[in-house]
C-alpha cells in the first residue's frame, strides 16, 4: 500500500514526538510491506512566525492533497499571557477543522492492564475500562456568532447548531457502537440548553434506525461525575463541541497521564491524528515529552484511515510490551525513565 502523510509537528514538544511517530510508522511500512510518503507542515505559532497566517494556504493544500494527517500539538505562551493578540495559534486549529470538514472528533479511553496503578483512580474503579467520546468537533459556541461591544465591556459566544450537523455526527457514533458494545450515551444539557433540546429530539428520531444499539442520555454536569465514578459502564458517549472538549480532558486522567492517549478527527476530505495533549512548551527541547499518545494516534491512522487494523495493533502491542517492562518517560515512570527518543527506540524495537 502506497499512502502520502501530511505531518504537521505545530509547536511546544510536536516536532519531537511526531518525529517518534514517523519513526514508528516508518517501521511498519519496511515490516508489513507498505510504503508511506511523508511531508511537512507549518501551523500554529510557528506557522505565524514564518507566514503571519495559523494555517497557511500552503499547509491547507498540502492537507488536502495527502491521504492522512499527522499533527503535533500548538500553543505557545508569548501569545496565550496577551489576551488582545489577533492571530493565534489556535485560530489555526480551528480553520483547518473547519477547511477540512472534521466532524467527529474520536477519542478512546483506556487503560493497560500494567499501567492500572498509575491512575489517580482506585484500581477497582478503572478495571477495564475502554469507551470512546464522540466529540461534534465544527459546530457549537466555538464556531457560532461572537463578539464584544464597543466599549469592551460586554462579550457574547453564540452555540449553534443545525439538524444536519448533529445527525451526521450521531450517526458516526452509532455505527462505531454497533462493532463495539451497542450503546450509546448522549451527553447534553437538555433541561437549559435549546440546542441540546435539539440533540436530544434529533438522535431519538434516529434510534428506530438503530434497533441494536442501547441509547441513553445524561446531562452533562451527571456525566462529568459517572466518568470518574463508574467509568467502566460507558461504551460510546457522543456529545457537542464544548462538552466533549471538556469531558474528555477529564477523562484522560484515568490512564495516569494526558501524554498517553490518542486522537483521530474524522473529516469529509483528509482525517487527523493527534495526541490529545497540548504543546507542553516548558519541555520543548529538553527531549522529555512522552511519545506514546502520538504513536497511538499513529497506529488510529492505520486503523481509520488505512483499514490496516494488523498494523495498528502490532503498534498497541509493542507499547503494551515496553510498558510491561515498566518502562517509560518522566511523567509515567519514577525508575527506568527513558528520554522521547529512547521510549520510541524501545517500541520499534517491540515491533
Amino acid at each position: 500500500m502506497k499512502k502520502h502523510i501530511a505531518v504537521l509537528p505545530g509547536d511546544g514538544v510536536g516536532p519531537e514526538i511526531t518525529e517518534q511517530a514517523v519513526k514508528v510508522l516508518q517501521t511498519i511500512a519496511q515490516k508489513f510491506g507498505h510504503e508511506f510518503t511523508f511531508t511537512n507542515g507549518l501551523i500554529g505559532a510557528a506557522a505565524i512566525d514564518a507566514t503571519g497566517n495559523p494555517f497557511p494556504k500552503e499547509t491547507e493544500e498540502l492537507c488536502l492533497k495527502s491521504d492522512a494527517i499527522l499533527f503535533g500539538a500548538i500553543g505557545d505562551p508569548k501569545f496565550d499571557n496577551n489576551p488582545a493578540t489577533k492571530v493565534r495559534p489556535e485560530q489555526g486549529l480551528l480553520a483547518m477543522r473547519k477547511t477540512l470538514g472534521l466532524y467527529a472528533n474520536v477519542r478512546p479511553i483506556f487503560t493497560f492492564k500494567d499501567f492500572v496503578s498509575k491512575s489517580p483512580l482506585k484500581p477497582e474503579i478503572i478495571k477495564d475500562v475502554d469507551f470512546v467520546v464522540v466529540r461534534e468537533l465544527i459546530g457549537g459556541i466555538y464556531f457560532g456568532k461572537k463578539g464584544r461591544s464597543k466599549d469592551k465591556t460586554y462579550a457574547y459566544d453564540t452555540n449553534e447548531y443545525s439538524k444536519p450537523e448533529i445527525e451526521r455526527v450521531a450517526k458516526f457514533a452509532f455505527e462505531l457502537a454497533q462493532k463495539r458494545r451497542k450503546h450509546v450515551t448522549v451527553v447534553d444539557k437538555a433541561n437549559v440548553l435549546e440546542t441540546s433540546r435539539l440533540w436530544r429530539e434529533t438522535i431519538q428520531q434516529m434510534q428506530p434506525s438503530y434497533k441494536d444499539v442501547t441509547v441513553d442520555f445524561m446531562f452533562v454536569d451527571n456525566a462529568s461525575m459517572q466518568i470518574i465514578k463508574r467509568p467502566s459502564e460507558f461504551d460510546v458517549i457522543v456529545t457537542e463541541n464544548m462538552f466533549g472538549d471538556i469531558l474528555t480532558d477529564e477523562a484522560s486522567v484515568i490512564t495516569g497521564s494526558i501524554g498517553m492517549l490518542p486522537s483521530a478527527s474524522i473529516g469529509e476530505k483528509t482525517s487527523l491524528f493527534e495526541p490529545i495533549h497540548g504543546s507542553f512548551p516548558k519541555a520543548k527541547g529538553l527531549n522529555i515529552a512522552n511519545p506514546i499518545g502520538t504513536i497511538l494516534s499513529a497506529a488510529m491512522m492505520l486503523e481509520y484511515s488505512f483499514k490496516l487494523s494488523l498494523e495498528s495493533k502490532a503498534i498497541y502491542k509493542a507499547v503494551e510490551k515496553v510498558l510491561a517492562k515498566g518502562l517509560g518517560t518522566k511523567d509515567i515512570v519514577t525508575e527506568n525513565q527513558l528520554s522521547t527518543t529512547q521510549l520510541a527506540e524501545a517500541i520499534i524495537e517491540e515491533l
